[in-house]
């Protein structure tokens, strides 16, 4: 046989033999790689996509160290998820025990991702709002007609307008904050946290239910996207209010401690924190459309 053809002959059964050894590898790698893809880790914007069931939180309580399994909520990735709402009928009512529920003057915070399709000609509608019975209720919403395209603090008809205009189908970070004088908000946007906006009115909250995507006055009803909504019962500070917007849309909460829900809305309406204080939904979807107009912090 020629020597030319010996030599094809070792490199051809080099070839195989590196097929045989490192084939399998490889084929597993491709496997690999196409699972993550389709479970979208390679999608979203700039972080991968929680996947429901993958996560945990250690909440510290009075002597007692709880772990809560988190459906799809992962500290510093996207939910896959985020509640829909319609404008017309949709909202999550909270009841949670008046032993837990930091009312009257006592401190608290409310945190928020909102995305709205529409602010102008009473189009936005109440993000969050607490027990509405009479007239000692606040929320926050955008535009119940005297500041269109504006987010509100409202408090029983005395309302304060944060002064940036909103842009519809672009998310934002709200929080609001009562700290035993004054009620506080801020607002993140385009990479930045706003200065507090403060109203001094006192605020005087009522009773359960706690309610998301729904308010007493007009229009009420929330038109758009809401995720990931924390509530406390302590006033944050500024820094902890500034770090919990630079965890994104996909934040675990600041202050676990303190902490009297957690609702990721990444697919369902449960509290996360540990306390049991589930949503019960009226006309809520939960869409993977949600991430246009999304630009991490």
């Amino acid at each position: 046989m020629p020597r030319r053809r010996i030599h094809q002959n070792r490199k051809s059964q080099s070839a195989m033999e590196y097929l045989m050894t490192y084939g399998w590898a490889i084929l597993i790698i491709a496997v690999v790689l196409g699972a993550l893809f389709q479970l979208g880790v390679f999608s979203g914007i700039g972080t991968p996509r929680a996947q429901p069931g993958n996560c945990q939180v250690v909440k510290v309580g009075t002597g007692i160290t709880q772990t809560i399994s988190l459906a799809g909520e992962c500290q510093g990735q996207e939910p896959e998820y985020a509640a829909k709402l319609n404008g017309a009928s949709s909202k999550i009512t909270i009841n949670i025990p008046s032993s837990e529920l930091p009312t009257g003057t006592a401190q608290r915070t409310v945190t928020a991702w909102f995305s709205g399709s529409n602010y102008a000609n009473s189009g936005g509608g109440n993000i969050f709002a607490y027990g509405v019975g009479s007239c000692n209720y606040d929320w926050f919403s955008t535009d119940v007609g005297q500041y269109p395209n504006q987010l509100e603090i409202n408090m029983c008809g005395s309302n304060q307008a944060f002064p940036p205009t909103l842009n519809a189908n672009t998310w934002y970070f709200v929080a609001y904050e009562y700290n035993g004088i004054a009620q506080i908000g801020y607002l993140g946007s385009s990479g930045q946290l706003s200065s507090p906006i403060t109203e001094t009115f006192a605020a005087n909250t009522e009773f359960s239910p706690f309610y998301v995507g729904w308010g007493w006055d007009p229009p009420g009803y929330w038109n758009g996207f809401i995720a990931n909504v924390q509530l406390y019962n302590t006033s944050l500070s500024q820094a902890e209010v500034t770090a919990l917007y630079q965890e994104g849309i996909g934040g675990a909460p600041i202050n676990p401690q303190n902490i009297v829900g957690w609702w990721p809305l990444n697919g369902n309406e449960n509290d996360y924190s540990g306390n049991n204080n589930n949503g019960q939904p009226t006309g809520i979807t939960f869409s993977s459309s949600w991430t246009s107009g999304y630009t991490a912090p």
